[in-house]
């Protein structure tokens, strides 16, 4: 019964995992390396290409799971034009990342890349256009609905991005979300979201074991930002769909739009604390600091380590908390605001602390 998505999670784990060290020799001879800077936490240069394995190998892992699912039989496959449009989004996604790792990009053109592929979902009908009573509104208007969903994507491959800032980080919090739209679509009995999702999880985690524990030097290596703009986009992909009402056999679910929110939430406020910090500091918007939230623990004392055990601690308070608050009757704009409160109050403390030391 759950072949279909066994057969790929294991494959795409081990293709990862036998990969990944010729994707790190490949750097080392070509010298594509991530360089220590003021910026950034590493002090040594390290492989930065881990990301490019990631869309061939997920790739791989749904067709041996369409595969699995159609019992080995000819049957005929509809590919359908939205179809066709998000793939297209999704490889514009890959080839700026691919590029800005191999020559370097301004942010300036990778945003503009972004944007066009973000227009690929409204384009395909896949829009929010209902905020469940988030801070009082429901149905909203088609040109709102629009704009705030190319928002919401831009915003959500950004934030998986700019949070690769420590070992394990973006991918292990991706892998978590993942492992939840997994179940969430398999109760819809959505079995392709389930499949994209364990191939991608699966990917990121024979990846995660060279990321994580790898030595400097030998087997340590970088997604980039071809692999991060990448599980940023799924991601949004996953989160924007899962919130819609009107797909297949899917009905209106209360639930369905904070859930969405939940599983992002973390990586996009911090995105937005700091793109505001730039603003009011009148910094530029795209340059690089050290003011996101693994920062901010670092500098309050924690290992790059215990940084990371905190954030997906973190991530998985704020899941429990908000899942406990809806089942009681609260509503979803208590609840974001909520969570915004408890952000802000570990935001704060942990500035409070670094100052001190």
């Amino acid at each position: 019964m759950y072949l279909q998505f066994t057969i790929p999670f294991l494959l795409c784990f081990g293709i990862s995992l036998l990969l990944t060290p010729y994707i790190i020799r490949l750097c080392n001879k070509h010298e594509f390396y991530d360089q220590p800077n003021s910026r950034k936490v590493h002090q040594y240069a390290i492989p930065r290409l881990g990301g490019i394995i990631f869309m061939p190998i997920t790739a791989i892992g749904i067709m041996i799971g369409l595969g699995v699912m159609s019992g080995g039989e000819n049957k005929e496959l509809n590919i359908f034009l939205s179809t066709v449009l998000i793939v297209v989004g999704a490889m514009l996604i890959y080839l700026i990342g691919l590029l800005d790792d191999l020559r370097g990009l301004k942010a300036t053109h990778k945003f503009i890349v972004q944007v066009a592929a973000a227009l690929m979902f409204p384009a395909c009908n896949m829009m929010i256009d209902n905020l469940h009573g988030l801070f009082g509104f429901y149905e909203l208007p088609f040109w709102l609905s629009y704009i705030i969903t190319v928002l919401t994507i831009l915003l959500i491959v950004n934030a998986m991005n700019l949070i690769d800032g420590i070992d394990g980080l973006s991918s292990g919090l991706a892998m978590l979300i993942l492992l939840i739209f997994a179940y969430l679509f398999w109760q819809l009995g959505a079995p392709i979201y389930v499949l994209l999702s364990v191939s991608l999880c699966a990917t990121l985690l024979g990846f995660f074991i060279y990321n994580f524990f790898g030595s400097i030097g030998r087997h340590k290596i970088f997604m980039g930002d071809t692999g991060s703009l990448f599980i940023g986009f799924v991601i949004a992909y996953l989160a924007i769909k899962y919130q819609m009402s009107s797909w297949e056999n899917v009905g209106y679910r209360e639930e369905a739009l904070l859930t969405s929110i939940t599983l992002v939430f973390l990586p996009c406020i911090d995105v937005v604390r700091v793109a505001l910090f730039r603003l009011i500091n009148r910094k530029e918007m795209f340059a690089a600091d050290k003011t996101h939230i693994h920062h901010l623990l670092m500098h309050m004392g924690l290992s790059m380590h215990q940084a990371l055990f905190t954030i997906i601690l973190l991530f998985a308070m704020l899941c429990v908390i908000n899942w406990g608050l809806y089942l009681s009757g609260i509503s979803s704009t208590w609840i974001v605001l909520l969570d915004t409160l408890i952000y802000i109050s570990i935001i704060w403390s942990a500035y409070k602390i670094g100052e001190t030391k």
